[in-house]
C-alpha cells in the first residue's frame, strides 16, 4: 500500500529490544544526546520554537501498528496532525555544582519512561547558573538512531535561524515499502547470516551478571577528551592502525580495559569475548532524507584463546573481521535477512534472538559514531561546547561504550545497568580507558 510508513527489519529488532527492555527495566529502547552549552539558553524561545517545529512533524507521534487486512507487514502509524504539547523539563544547578551534579540530572532524565505509546521525544534544559547549559533530548530509539537524533536537532537549528519557515523540513522520507518482494534475496541473505551466527555461536561469550529488576535503570560514566587529547589519541591510531581506522584502535582500548575487569572477576582460560558494533547504512549524503526510524546493521567481534593478544596483534585481527565480513557483505545481508523477522511478535522474536548464544548475545556492545550529524557550532543562541550521547541499552548484555566526535573533541560514554559493576570497578576502567586511548608521550 502506498501512503505508509512500514518498518524495516531492522526497526522490528529495535521494536524487539523496545518491549524487552520495558519488560524487564524501568524504560524502554531510548538513548539522549546531550549538547553541553557555554551559557544560559532562554527557556520560553526554545519552548516556543521547539512546539513549532514539532508541529510540523506528526511523525513523532506516532505508534506501531500491524497491517492485518492486507499483508501482516508492522508500520508506523502517522497520526493527521501533531500530538499535545512538547515535553520539556527544566532543572536549575547552581554555578558551584560539579559535572556530576548535571550527570545525576541527565541520568535520571534518559531513565524516565515516556508518559504513554505516542510519545517518542522528551526534551531537558539544566541552566547551570550564569555560566552554562546544558540541553538534552531523550528518544525513542523506534523512531530515531543516534545519526538521526544528531540531525533531526541540525534540521531543528537551521529552522530556529530561519525563523520557523516549514520549507526547512522538506523532502524527509515518511513513508516506505512494505518489503514483501526479492524473497529469493532475503532468503539468500538468511543463510549468510545464519552461518555466520552458527560459527559465532561454537563459543559461549564471557559476560558480567545482568542484575535486572523491574525499575532498575542506567547509570553512565563520560570521558571526555580536549582537543589536544584527541589529536594524540588519533595520531596513535593511525600509526598503529593505519590512517583513518580510528575504530580498531578504540576497540582494542576497551578490550584490553574489560579484560582486566573480567580477570578480577575471575574468569578462566581459555577467554572468549564477543563485541557487536553498530554501523550506520546511510552516506553523509543520505542522513536528511532518511532521518526518522532505523539505519543500522552490525559487525562481530571475537576474541578467542588462552588470553588477550597484545595491542598490535589484537588491532590486525579487529581489521582482518572487519574487512572479512564487509567482503562477504554480512551488513547488508543482516539488514535484508532481518525482514524475514517481522511475522514474528515481539515477546517471540524477543526469545528467538537470544537461541543462537545460549541467552548470552555479547561480552558488550560497541559503537563509534565518528563525526557528528550535527554541524552547527551553536544550538538555539548558545555556543555548543560538546555533544555526547548516553544510550540505555539491550539486555543482554546491558554493558556497552559509545564514542563520538563532535568540534574536534572525543567522548566516550560509558553505559552500564545499575549494579553490574561496582564503583570501584568504574573507576578503575575509566582509567584503563584512557591510558589505552593515550599514548604515554604526545608525539
Amino acid at each position: 500500500m502506498k501512503g505508509k510508513r512500514y518498518l524495516s527489519g531492522s526497526d522490528w529488532v529495535i521494536c524487539t529490544l523496545d518491549h524487552t527492555l520495558k519488560m524487564s527495566t524501568c524504560a524502554g529502547n531510548m538513548s539522549q544526546v546531550v549538547f553541553m552549552l557555554d551559557s544560559p539558553i532562554d527557556e520560553a524561545a526554545v519552548r516556543h520554537h521547539l512546539q513549532n517545529y514539532v508541529d510540523h512533524l506528526p511523525v513523532a507521534f506516532g505508534r506501531v501498528a500491524r497491517n492485518y487486512f492486507f499483508n501482516l507487514a508492522p508500520y508506523w502509524k502517522i497520526p493527521e496532525k501533531a500530538g499535545p504539547a512538547i515535553n520539556l523539563r527544566v532543572y536549575h544547578v547552581d554555578d558551584s555544582s560539579g559535572r556530576e551534579a548535571v550527570l545525576n540530572v541527565l541520568e535520571q532524565t534518559v531513565n524516565r519512561p515516556f508518559q504513554n505509546d505516542n510519545e517518542h521525544l522528551a526534551f531537558h534544559l539544566i541552566q547551570g547558573g550564569s555560566r552554562q547549559s546544558w540541553f538534552a533530548m531523550t528518544f525513542d530509539h523506534r523512531l530515531l538512531d543516534a545519526r538521526g537524533a544528531e540531525a533531526f536537532l541540525n534540521l531543528f537549528q537551521q529552522y530556529w535561524l530561519e525563523k520557523g519557515n516549514p520549507d526547512v523540513l522538506d523532502g524527509i522520507a515518511l513513508t516506505a515499502p512494505s518489503g514483501l518482494t526479492n524473497w529469493k534475496k532475503k532468503f539468500s541473505a538468511g543463510r549468510n547470516v545464519n552461518r555466520t551466527f552458527i560459527a559465532l555461536s561454537r563459543h559461549t561469550p564471557e559476560t558480567l551478571p545482568v542484575p535486572v529488576q523491574k525499575d532498575t535503570g542506567f547509570r553512565f560514566a563520560l570521558l571526555a577528551f580536549g582537543k589536544q587529547e584527541t589529536g594524540r589519541i588519533y595520531d596513535a591510531a593511525y600509526r598503529e592502525a593505519g590512517y583513518l581506522m580510528e575504530m580498531p584502535y578504540l576497540l582494542s582500548a576497551v578490550i584490553l580495559a574489560m579484560h582486566e575487569l573480567f580477570k578480577k572477576r575471575g574468569v578462566e582460560l581459555p577467554v572468549h569475548y564477543l563485541i557487536p558494533l553498530s554501523l550506520d547504512l546511510r552516506s553523509a549524503d543520505d542522513i536528511r532524507e532518511e532521518l526518522f526510524f532505523n539505519h543500522v546493521s552490525y559487525l562481530f567481534f571475537q576474541v578467542h584463546g588462552e588470553g588477550v593478544p597484545e595491542r598490535g596483534a589484537l588491532i590486525q585481527s579487529i581489521k582482518e573481521q572487519m574487512y572479512e565480513q564487509v567482503k562477504s557483505g554480512l551488513p547488508a545481508d543482516l539488514a535484508e535477512a532481518s525482514y524475514l523477522t517481522r511475522i514474528a511478535p515481539l515477546p517471540v522474536l524477543g526469545k528467538l534472538l537470544h537461541l543462537p548464544f545460549k541467552g548470552k548475545v555479547a561480552s558488550f556492545m560497541f559503537s563509534h559514531v565518528g563525526k557528528s550529524s550535527y554541524g552547527y557550532e551553536e544550538i538555539m543562541g548558545g555556543e555548543v561546547e560538546n555533544l555526547f550521547h548516553m544510550p540505555r541499552l539491550p539486555i543482554p548484555p546491558g554493558l556497552g561504550f559509545f564514542f563520538n566526535t563532535f568540534g574536534g573533541r572525543l567522548n566516550l560514554t560509558v553505559s552500564s545497568v545499575s549494579g553490574m559493576l561496582h564503583q570501584e570497578e568504574i573507576s578503575a576502567l575509566e582509567q584503563g580507558l584512557r591510558e589505552g586511548l593515550l599514548p604515554s608521550t604526545p608525539q
